[in-house]
């Protein structure tokens, strides 16, 4: 069983090459005004689909669970290799879990956090405040971040 997407895109080509990245896989196909990819690890068929006017709503995110640390290293290093810029976190609290992750976005915006959950918590986040992109307790809990990474999920 796969879970399937379909995302409007502003432009194939530079979507292709990130979701390549991505999802480590190539698209099964691949037109001018569509792509499709098909991937067992993780489970998910991904459809880019031409539109102009297409928009990421900036209140949303999409993650890849991985299986190990390990693959969380595997994404970084595929995506700094590719020049996306990334934010990388290693062993912080988010979600009631201590997580490692790397974060990137799609050239349409669209968040995307790769991510290992190492332990389950109690807590929710870090710290006693809440954790965003904004404060500096989050600033400085990451390697990198920029203003409009969400630090935690």
């Amino acid at each position: 069983m796969k879970t399937h997407l379909s995302l409007p895109t502003r432009d194939v080509a530079a979507g292709v090459a990130f979701y390549q990245t991505l999802l480590a896989s190539a698209p099964a196909k691949h037109y001018a005004d569509y792509a499709l990819f098909i991937s067992d690890s993780p489970g998910l068929e991904l459809v880019l689909e031409l539109d102009p006017a297409a928009q990421a709503p900036a209140s949303q995110h999409y993650g890849i669970a991985a299986d190990t640390s390990d693959e969380v290293e595997q994404a970084i290093a595929r995506l700094e290799a590719a020049g996306y810029p990334i934010d990388v976190e290693r062993g912080e609290t988010c979600c009631y879990a201590v997580q490692t992750k790397v974060w990137a976005s799609d050239p349409d915006g669209r968040r995307w956090e790769t991510y290992f959950v190492s332990e389950e918590t109690e807590a929710r986040d870090g710290g006693a405040q809440a954790c965003n992109a904004d404060t500096e307790a989050c600033d400085a809990t990451s390697e990198t971040r920029n203003a409009a990474t969400p630090a935690c999920c």
